[in-house]
């Protein structure tokens, strides 16, 4: 009987061992377990995105537990906080869940993404986000106006002035023609006498000028003589 006592004792002892080893067992896998399934940093997710021409930044949570976690995003300039863009909480889901803010970021900038949800997370999502090289919009490319040349032509257009000839143009007809005579101060001769005066060579001025003045050195010589001999038969 106090052998198989001692045996039963023996056999209770190392069943409670047992059963000791195989709690504590279940406790750690349980321990593992809720770690497992507790938030961590790796269940967030960031990026770059357009809406239209905006830029956005997105942070996905995909924790099944759905733990509240509040994500803070700022700008970096030279690897400091330069500007605090946002900050907003979401709760994850396995599907995931995602949140956006606005910030109209520009080509190749840097931003830090700090997650915190107590009291499993309070870390930054790493790497840093950078954005694309490429913007959203596109800077427009002004259209050219209709230039002044299109409706007045400048001075580059205007086709070059002829150069002057060398060789003498030719007379026209009424060059060829000799020039009229200049008016003079002279009076102008009686109607009946134009056609003489304007004819020349065919005209008689010239000798009846002459006859009228042999008939005056004629007339003037008979009057000298007449008085002389008047005077001369007075004396007697």
């Amino acid at each position: 009987m106090a052998v198989l006592s001692i045996i039963s004792r023996t056999a209770s002892r190392r069943s409670v061992r047992a059963l000791g080893v195989v709690a504590a067992s279940a406790a750690l896998a349980v321990g593992a377990a809720g770690n497992a399934l507790a938030c961590n940093i790796g269940e967030f997710s960031a990026a770059a995105k357009c809406e239209g021409d905006k830029g956005v930044i997105t942070v996905t949570d995909v924790d099944p537990a759905g733990v509240p976690a509040v994500v803070t995003v700022y700008l970096q300039n030279n690897g400091a906080d330069a500007e605090k863009i946002g900050e907003q909480t979401v709760k994850g889901s396995r599907e995931g869940n995602t949140i956006t803010f606005a910030a109209d970021w520009k080509p190749n900038a840097e931003y830090r993404i700090h997650v915190k949800a107590d009291p499993y997370v309070d870390e930054d999502i790493k790497p840093n986000l950078t954005t694309p090289s490429t913007p959203c919009k596109t800077e427009d490319t002004p259209s050219p106006s209709p230039s002044e040349s299109s409706s007045t032509p400048s001075d580059e257009t205007e086709s070059p002035a002829p150069e002057p000839s060398t060789s003498a143009p030719a007379p026209t007809e009424d060059e060829s023609t000799a020039p009229a005579a200049a008016p003079s101060n002279a009076p102008s001769p009686a109607a009946g006498d134009s056609n003489l005066a304007e004819t020349g060579a065919n005209s008689n001025t010239g000798m009846i000028a002459g006859i009228a003045a042999a008939l005056v050195v004629v007339g003037g010589g008979a009057v000298f003589f007449g008085l002389r001999r008047r005077g001369a038969n007075s004396t007697r």
